[in-house]
């Protein structure tokens, strides 16, 4: 697609190049949905360049050219993906809190080994947006009458050690069958005395936005094609 020839017919390729960029933009919060349905539906309307260009006009260039991100597929993360969150230099081993708390949120990069203690406090770690510095990572939790939250993405590879002592040492929420064969490894060990320690596998925002993104799109192609089917019947 270029801005030099906005009569040019638009094909299908283009049409659904600008629908992903679509789809990025509301995942990362660019866009809230009504717009997204709206120039959503313009996309897969448009005849023309000239008709394209304006939907994406007020939104980041892809990385390269004809680049797109991949949408987000049930468990897993894609393999390129992993692959640039592996081999940073850490930028935490460790979490301490004593009648308090403490978090590890967001993009940073957990050391090979981390340490993760609370005393009558609370801690939360989530590697959803994590890096990681080797492809093995142990993650030491000690909990005494307090507790401690670690948020996983789905996909990756995680072992749960550890044991509770008139407390829990539990993994909950969705158990991949088979993990990412491309992502990291993760053993999460230690113990919880009188306290907790809770792994969860949980999508961030911005990938629970991308798979209704998704699925409106397919929705609007069904109901596309139905009409398609009526109008010729």
């Amino acid at each position: 697609m270029t801005s030099e020839l906005p009569e040019m017919r638009a094909s299908d390729a283009e049409r659904e190049r600008v629908a992903e960029r679509l789809r990025d933009a509301v995942a990362e919060g660019r866009l809230d949905m009504e717009e997204f349905d709206q120039r959503l539906d313009a996309a897969y309307r448009a005849r023309t360049h000239g008709d394209l260009e304006p939907l994406v006009r007020d939104l980041p260039a892809p990385a390269g050219p004809g680049a797109t991100v991949a949408p987000v597929s049930g468990a897993a993360l894609d393999r390129a993906s992993w692959s640039g969150r592996i081999g940073a230099p850490a930028t935490s081993r460790g979490a301490f809190s004593c009648c308090g708390g403490f978090g590890r949120l967001g993009s940073w990069t957990i050391g090979r080994r981390f340490t993760a203690f609370t005393l009558m406090g609370g801690g939360e770690l989530d590697l959803r947006e994590a890096r990681f510095e080797d492809r093995e990572t142990v993650i030491d939790c000690v909990a005494i009458m307090g507790g401690i939250q670690v948020t996983v993405p789905p996909g990756l590879n995680v072992e749960v050690r550890g044991i509770g002592l008139m407390g829990g040492f539990d993994e909950h929420g969705r158990v991949d069958a088979a993990p990412d064969p491309a992502a990291p490894r993760v053993i999460i060990r230690g113990v919880a005395l009188m306290g907790g320690v809770g792994v969860e596998r949980k999508l961030t925002r911005a990938e629970k936005q991308r798979l209704k993104a998704e699925r409106e799109r397919e929705r609007k192609l069904a109901k596309g094609d139905e009409r398609k089917k009526l109008g010729g019947a």
